[in-house]
């Protein structure tokens, strides 16, 4: 029988008894490594499951039942497990293991969901959306501009679970910066929550900052001498791409504001002053999301202005000589028709004399189209 299963077993494990039960259940099997994915008893998903004592890494093995066995017996540290896109199968052990509510494990295997945060009894379910900017030589209306993924966190007091959806958004170097400061770290499972949400909305700032400088060409291309000829497919796919960010950032000023100003059992106040300084950086990621769409709308319509007054000028070109064509083609039906008495018929210099009417009429029509801005 496999880790995973044994864990199945358990059913209260709220008491060191219950965890002993499932250390003995665990021990008919032998310990594996979490930190090596390939060989993770609980599934490939696991990426890492790390111990923390006073906000120093506890050295040794990192199986996870007697990681979470020793927590609570001592009843200090916390436990570290981070996960990437799990199975049912792999996540079902881990649920029973820190009694997780199953609506949350459902959110957390499925993904697609807003940001937000829920309280389930003493654990604190948060959903962050990650987003990466796509890098492209040229902007195209089939560009790739923004890329999305999704960051599920379990906090209670002895445990954080990090589950991770998508190709980016790795929190290694995040754990890396938190373990490169113990008195941050010493401050419990919230200050991995407040550290991931920040390093999240770092993200967005910097994705804001780049799709930036794809408006700013685009507004370039746009207001350019042939502005009128730029693509309108591209401008679309920006607002199609800036909607994805707005879908990511914009759900998350709730559940961060939450963070900083209600009191939340496993949130120590002390945390919630840094959660603050994050709910600043969603407000400013949001206005410029905002100013974006804004500034979108104005270049489309300057654009489609562009594109109608390069039309009007198209036609009274058109216009202009078709009226000095008329002129020659009106005499020449005229002449076309077959009467014996006509004005200059037989004359010798009738002939030059109606093709040189001819001409003045059309330099006329044209002078006139010129000085008004027609030809």
């Amino acid at each position: 029988m496999s880790m995973a299963g044994n864990l199945r077993k358990v059913t209260h494990l709220s008491g060191v008894g219950g965890l002993r039960k499932v250390a003995r259940l665990a021990r008919r099997r032998p310990r594996v490594d979490l930190s090596h994915p390939a060989r993770s008893p609980l599934g490939s998903s696991v990426v890492n499951c790390v111990t923390y004592r006073d906000g120093v890494r506890v050295p040794g093995g990192s199986d996870l039942v007697d990681a979470v066995e020793r927590v609570r017996k001592k009843g200090d540290g916390f436990v570290w497990l981070g996960l990437h896109e799990p199975t049912d199968q792999e996540f079902a052990g881990i649920a029973e293991l820190f009694d997780l509510h199953p609506l949350a494990v459902e959110d957390a295997i499925e993904a697609h969901q807003r940001p937000k945060l829920e309280r389930y009894g003493e654990t604190l379910f948060a959903v962050f959306k990650t987003v990466c900017y796509v890098e492209h030589e040229e902007l195209t209306a089939t560009s790739e501009v923004v890329n999305t993924g999704e960051i599920m966190v379990f906090v209670g007091e002895d445990f954080v679970i990090t589950v991770r959806h998508g190709m980016h958004g790795s929190l290694g170097p995040l754990r890396e910066g938190l373990e490169a400061d113990p008195q941050q770290l010493a401050k419990g499972p919230a200050a991995v929550l407040h550290a991931i949400a920040d390093h999240v909305v770092d993200d967005y700032l910097l994705v804001t900052d780049s799709v930036q400088a794809d408006i700013d060409q685009v507004e370039m291309d746009v207001f350019a001498e042939n502005g009128a000829r730029a693509d309108p497919g591209r401008i679309y796919q920006l607002k199609r791409e800036l909607l994805e960010l707005k879908r990511a950032v914009v759900p998350l000023g709730r559940p961060v504001e939450d963070l900083a100003t209600r009191p939340i059992r496993v949130v120590d106040p002390e945390i919630q002053a840094y959660f603050r300084d994050v709910l600043d950086h969603v407000m400013r990621a949001k206005e410029q999301i905002a100013s974006f769409d804004e500034l979108l709308n104005s270049i489309l319509q300057a654009h489609l202005a562009q594109v109608t007054v390069a039309q009007n000028e198209d036609m009274r070109k058109i216009t202009a000589w078709a009226a000095v064509i008329a002129v020659p083609t009106m005499v020449c039906g005229v002449y076309g028709m077959n009467f014996d008495y006509m004005p200059e018929l037989h004359w010798s210099f009738g002939y030059p004399l109606v093709i040189g009417v001819m001409a003045v009429a059309c330099l006329v029509l044209y002078r006139g189209f010129r000085r008004s801005g027609w030809l």
